[in-house]
């Protein structure tokens, strides 16, 4: 018998064994989330550690390993058939696809592969536990009238074919007419003789309709059921989990990660915690796995009884040395887990909290997202004090359950012994789907019975390939196909009348040399959709593009009131330069003053916050907390009103209006300090023309070129960085934009860029400005640096982008449900000012809930059509590139793991909105400014 104490210690192991369990644990951490903290958020491919196979492969396997759904159920699918979002047209397009030369590979003789996988397709099939589908036999109709969506031809040519059948061959026992050949066949006459005592066969020529239809229900069901009982189909096997959690939760109903999660959570927690926590974790400095120790075997001793002994256990790890990869490969001893089941095993063990573990290795890999990075190696320390905690858990339930005491090693015998994994058998199932496709495809009890057992098991096979997945991946192909097919040929039909009816506009505005009157560059994002065919649609004579929304400045960037650097480039690049925004000189005692002011405000705000969780805090708000009512109900009642209010107090600690950037770097290397902040000047001229060289705009550029990152603010929504541009890695693109704009507009770049064949106009001037998608607000940057020369250029611009946001927010309006469709333009526009400072608005903007696709191309491909904000508008020019596409690729490099992750990511969380995604987001808290719960 085993101590209820003892614990793995450290195992004899040499060097390349544990260099061999870090590789599996690091390929095991590659399908853990890789989302960063909840305030650098960047949607990602969800099942990204299957990116180098294809997206159907990657489903099913992706079903598989995380348990969750990857398509959606069938019957959602048959309900988007009923409203005409998927058709019979498509299925049969994507079927024919698939199957190429085998559509009419003969099934049985019965159909071809085409006709089969048709049908199930067109239909739904009823299918579920032999329970149930014994019960719809027994206490339903289903053997005494056809299914409802059988013709009636087919029903009466099956009833007539049946009564044929009958009273030629199979008219009863001893009768003169019955062949001999029937004779000999035992079953079938046993189905027959039941049927015939069943439904008074003495009489039959007598039989009404009905009583015929029922009668030959019930033959070709005893018919199917009889066939594939013959074919001794072996029983699926269902295989002893390995973990002792999975083990132990059905037959004990208790499940051991619940025990788990209440320790590990809290100091996972607090571990990664980044500023809102009220305590500091002793010693987080060590390590989560040291820190941990010291916690719980020296600071504290638990007190739950799944807990005895774990201080001891500790306290024995900590004294003999053994390292956090020691203490793993002692746990798998300890687990009884061999060499070949460790993969799965290490998998399992991380992914059961899959949200934690997955931010652990984000920190760990990416600590240049956070202000409070976690140590190197916190991943395998996380796994280490998971399997201690497992072993506890595992003890505890075996124990209390079925009175289990031994080693854990012996505990897969002991349940596999006491309580064996059942055998699951689908000869009913089977049974049942012939029987219901019999009637879909007017199969015959004759045809039926007529077939060889060769026959029986193609038939059978058939089915069960084209099984619930099977049918739904189908589905899916086409519901895509459709919308695919209607976007290309509007695409087609738009480019013809370009090319054909009349000049674009473009071309009219060039000829004999004539600028746009402005130019728009814009994030690629499908929100900036509406955004640019309002532009185009206000102000025929512009131009608009799209680039990637960081605008080729990858950069770590810290504004004038934030502590820290944030990344500023798609997650996949790691920026090398820092940009700073300061102050203008005149304002710097000013700033002083409210940047001191700020942190006042901010130690108070903080530990008003703290304050109320403790008892007198508690005491205090119950006094006083109805004076924090009015605020609170004004930010419902009247939130545009109260923004204002906001506002114009905040302007007391807000940023001086006038700022500038520190772009420019005067010593290398690059660095956040004075003086290694910034680009050189060659840097800049490299940023200028690689993004207009990407989008085609190397001539003709206009007086103005307005640059607009984007973003979102809102006052109720812990996900906002979502929101943000996906380009910046969850962060507002206003200081590229800006940056861009300041480059773009610096002599010597251009001086630069004329020795490279690239003339910018001297009368251009780039303007830096952001877009808030939420409340559909536009900033504009160092608007005084703007010479005189190009005032009237200014205001028109101006005027056109005040209607062009008014104009967007109309449409957008339409979407929402609190906002009537009689709104007006302008009411429209103070409609989606409010959402953003509601404080009971969960969801201000629905982002890319619509996104479905990504042009790369010139614009007169898609200007002119409406798109409905679901495309990706990324500019690119054919002509400008090279035979080996360098531009094309780089585009294309920067744009599809941001646009594939969106789309994947509401995809899946769509599919199967728990599993994949958060759930429902109204209930969520901001854990360790990281995420949520």
């Amino acid at each position: 018998m085993q101590s209820t104490t003892s614990s793995p210690g450290a195992p004899t192991t040499d060097h390349d064994d544990l260099e061999e369990l870090k590789h599996k644990l690091e390929h095991a951490a590659h399908l853990l989330p890789s989302q960063g903290p909840i305030t650098v958020f960047v949607h990602h491919n969800t099942l990204h550690a299957y990116e180098s196979i294809s997206f159907f492969e990657a489903a099913r396997i992706g079903a598989e390993r995380f348990q969750c759904e990857t398509y959606f159920p069938e019957s959602r699918y048959r309900q988007e058939m009923s409203r005409g979002r998927i058709s019979m047209e498509d299925i049969t397009a994507v079927l024919r696809d698939e199957l190429g030369t085998d559509e009419n590979t003969q099934i049985a003789n019965l159909t071809t592969r085409q006709e089969l996988r048709q049908t199930m397709m067109q239909y739904p099939l009823r299918v579920g536990p032999t329970a149930e589908l014994r019960w719809v036999i027994a206490e339903t109709d289903a053997l005494r009238t056809f299914r409802d969506d059988v013709p009636s031809a087919v029903c009466e040519r099956l009833v007539k074919e049946t009564r044929r059948w009958v009273m030629r061959d199979l008219r009863g026992p001893g009768d003169s007419r019955l062949p001999a050949r029937m004779a000999g066949d035992g079953a079938l006459q046993e189905i027959v003789n039941h049927l015939m005592a069943q439904f008074g066969g003495a009489h039959i020529e007598t039989w009404s309709e009905d009583t015929w239809t029922a009668f030959s229900l019930h033959l070709l069901w005893g018919i199917c059921g009889q066939r594939v009982d013959r074919l001794n189909l072996p029983p699926a096997q269902i295989p002893l989990r390995l973990r002792p959690r999975d083990l132990l939760l059905e037959p004990s109903g208790v499940d051991a990660d619940e025990l788990v999660n209440e320790i590990l959570i809290p100091f996972c927690s607090v571990f990664m915690d980044q500023g809102i926590g009220q305590w500091q974790l002793p010693n987080r400095e060590q390590g989560f796995f040291r820190s941990f120790i010291h916690l719980y075997g020296h600071a504290c001793e638990p007190k739950d009884e799944w807990l005895d002994g774990l201080r001891d256990a500790l306290l024995r790890l900590e004294r003999s040395g053994a390292t956090p990869l020691e203490s793993i490969r002692a746990s798998l001893q300890l687990f009884a887990i061999g060499p070949a089941d460790e993969d799965e095993f290490i998998q399992a063990t991380l992914l059961s909290l899959r949200g934690f573990a997955g931010m652990i290795w984000q920190l760990e890999s990416r600590a240049d997202r956070v202000a409070r990075p976690i140590s190197s190696g916190a991943l395998v320390e996380f796994l280490a004090i998971r399997l201690i905690l497992d072993a506890c858990a595992a003890r505890f339930v075996a124990k209390q359950a079925f009175g289990y005491e031994g080693a854990l090693s012996e505990l897969r015998s002991f349940m596999a012994a006491k309580y064996p994994p059942p055998e699951v058998r689908r000869d009913d199932q089977l049974a049942f789907l012939v029987f219901q496709l019999a009637q879909l495809m007017a199969w015959t009890p004759e045809s039926l019975h007529r077939l060889a057992d060769s026959d029986w098991q193609k038939l059978t096979d058939e089915i069960d390939a084209f099984s619930d997945m099977e049918r739904r991946r189908i589905f899916q192909q086409a519901y895509e196909r459709q919308y695919r097919m209607q976007t290309l040929d509007a695409v087609a039909v738009q480019a013809e009348l370009a090319k054909q009816q009349r000049p674009s506009q473009i071309e009219q505005l060039t000829a004999g040399h004539r600028t746009p009157v402005f130019q728009v560059i814009t994030c690629i994002d499908d929100r900036e959709e509406s955004f640019r065919r309002y532009v185009e649609e206000t102000e025929p004579r512009a131009e608009t593009f799209g680039a990637a929304g960081f605008f080729a400045s990858a950069m770590y960037y810290r504004g004038n009131a934030e502590a820290h650097y944030v990344p500023l480039c798609p997650i996949i690049i790691r920026p090398n330069h820092y940009v700073q925004e300061s102050v203008s000189f005149s304002f710097e005692d000013a700033e002083r003053l409210r940047r001191r002011l700020r942190r006042v405000l901010g130690r108070a705000t903080y530990r008003m916050h703290a304050g109320s969780r403790t008892v007198i805090g508690g005491f205090m708000a119950g006094i006083f907390g109805s004076l924090a009512t009015l605020p609170l109900v004004m930010r419902i009642l009247a939130p545009r009103i109260t923004a204002q209010i906001r506002r114009t107090f905040g302007t007391f600690v807000r940023t001086p209006v006038i700022t500038q950037l520190q772009i420019e770097r005067s010593v290398d290397p690059p660095g956040p300090e004075d003086g290694h902040i910034g680009f050189s000047v060659e840097e800049m001229a490299g940023i200028v023309e690689r993004l207009l060289r990407d989008i085609g705009l190397t001539s003709h550029l206009s007086r103005l070129v307005l640059m607009c990152g984007h973003g979102s603010s809102s006052l109720n929504n812990p996900h906002e960085s979502a929101y943000n541009c996906g380009a910046c890695a969850g962060a507002r693109g206003g200081p590229n934009a800006r940056a861009f704009a300041q480059m773009a507009n610096d002599p010597r770049v251009r001086a630069v860029l004329a020795e490279r064949d690239f003339v910018i106009p001297a009368e251009t001037v780039f303007i830096g400005s952001y877009h808030n998608t939420c409340d559909d607000s536009l900033t504009y940057y160092d608007l005084d640096r703007i010479p005189v020369s190009h005032k009237p250029d200014l205001e028109h611009l101006l005027r056109v982008m005040d209607e062009v946001r008014a104009r967007n927010a109309h449409e957008r309006a339409r979407r929402f449900e609190s906002a009537p469709l009689s709104l007006t333009i302008d009411g429209a526009l103070r409609h989606v000012e409010g959402r953003a400072e509601d404080l009971s608005q969960a969801r201000p903007e629905y982002n890319h809930a619509t996104n479905a696709l990504c042009f790369v191309g010139r614009r007169d491909w898609s200007r002119g059509l409406f798109l409905d904000r679901r495309a990706f508008l990324q500019s690119y020019d054919p002509t400008q590139d090279d035979e080996q596409a360098t531009i094309l690729t780089r585009i294309l490099q920067a744009v599809i793991p941001v646009c594939a992750g969106i789309s994947l990511e509401y995809y899946f969380s769509c599919v199967d909105f728990n599993g994949w995604g958060s759930g429902n987001k109204l209930p969520h808290n901001i854990v360790s400014l990281l995420g949520v719960m």
